[in-house]
């Protein structure tokens, strides 16, 4: 096949660090979207393909890998999940030189030209679960638990304006590098605090080691925890013992049994088999970016980002997550709240409607 009727996409996802447990997840579920678009006639009609980019790795090293790709022009594109501190490095270098499709939960506030992103936003997610947990389990005072980085920080600064509006306390915040494994000092101070709940802002394993050293200490015993990113991956990680009171919200659950979701899920581990890797919210969420990608390049016939621009507020589609659209460059979406069950979630309710 000839270079000109290929098109290839930077697919940074992280196969290293703390964030690596999401990583097999991520992939099938990206492979599965590009088989998807080249089975529909592929990208502006040239087959789409894949090149793959460690996410887990330092931001200025991906980054600059990334950027490198973009320059020799061997990538059309970049898509995939990966931090925060990842993102930021990528927007400044690319500066709109191509789109970029960011599908991790994140902070908020991204305008970067040529960024679209199709993760959940604290408004959208955090406060919502917020409002249910006082509602519905009478969770009126919290302690931050978070990684020592952008999302964990930026995300406790809203939950702060969240506790004011919603009339309930955040009565400690602390953050622990990544990577970090001992968590006696971080327990302790969530015990004095007698808070009735943890808003965890840790990262893939070092979620998983907070929560098999939460529930030695019997801190499930008083408090829950809710966490705004939690995988079965996770969860198997942590152990089914260890995730008594467990809470997370997202756009997308495996249990959620939705018509659409059942589809991808029938899709996934048809091409798959049984033994595929989790199907996930981080992994789904790296579908949702290839497909998004895909879409809007159909809708401006073109990978520019000013020609994308000037169409992206007309774009929506039926996908896994349900009807979903672009707006103000974010993907709009329903938002729901589950509780652990074991290796899986039980999904509980619907906090947030997209419009």
């Amino acid at each position: 096949m000839a270079a000109s009727d290929v098109v290839e996409v930077a697919f940074v996802v992280p196969a290293s660090g703390p964030s690596g447990i999401y990583g097999p997840s991520c992939s099938a579920s990206g492979a599965l979207a590009v088989a998807e678009v080249n089975a529909a006639g592929g990208l502006l009609g040239r087959e789409l393909r894949i090149r793959p980019v460690d996410g887990g790795r330092p931001p200025a090293v991906v980054a600059g890998e990334v950027a490198g790709l973009v320059e020799r022009g061997a990538v059309s594109g970049v898509t995939g999940w990966h931090t925060s501190a990842v993102r930021r490095r990528i927007a400044a270098r690319l500066a709109g030189a191509v789109p970029y499709v960011y599908t991790a939960v994140y902070e908020g506030g991204e305008r970067s030209p040529g960024v679209y992103l199709t993760g959940e936003t604290p408004s959208a997610q955090l406060l919502p679960a917020m409002r249910w947990m006082a509602q519905e389990r009478g969770v009126r005072s919290w302690v931050v638990v978070g990684n020592d980085y952008v999302w964990p920080r930026e995300s406790a600064g809203a939950a702060r304006g969240f506790a004011e509006l919603l009339g309930v306390e955040i009565r400690d915040e602390v953050f622990v590098p990544l990577g970090s494994a001992d968590y006696r000092q971080v327990l302790e101070r969530v015990r004095r605090s007698r808070a009735r709940g943890v808003l965890m802002f840790l990262l893939g394993s070092d979620a998983s080691r907070f929560n098999r050293a939460f529930a030695a200490m019997r801190l499930d015993e008083q408090c829950v925890r809710l966490s705004p990113l939690m995988d079965e991956n996770m969860l198997m990680a942590s152990g089914p013992g260890d995730t008594t009171e467990l809470y997370s919200a997202a756009g997308y659950f495996e249990s959620l049994g939705s018509a659409h979701g059942l589809d991808f899920e029938r899709r996934y581990v048809g091409r798959f088999g049984a033994r595929a890797p989790a199907l996930t919210s981080p992994g789904e969420s790296c579908f949702e970016g290839m497909t998004l990608l895909a879409r809007l390049a159909d809708a401006a016939r073109s990978t520019d980002v000013a020609r994308i621009d000037a169409v992206a507020e007309s774009v929506g589609y039926d996908g896994p997550r349900g009807s979903v659209r672009i707006h103000d460059q974010h993907l709009v979406q329903n938002i729901y709240l589950a509780r652990a069950d074991g290796f899986a979630f039980d999904v509980l309710a619907e906090i947030h409607a997209g419009t």
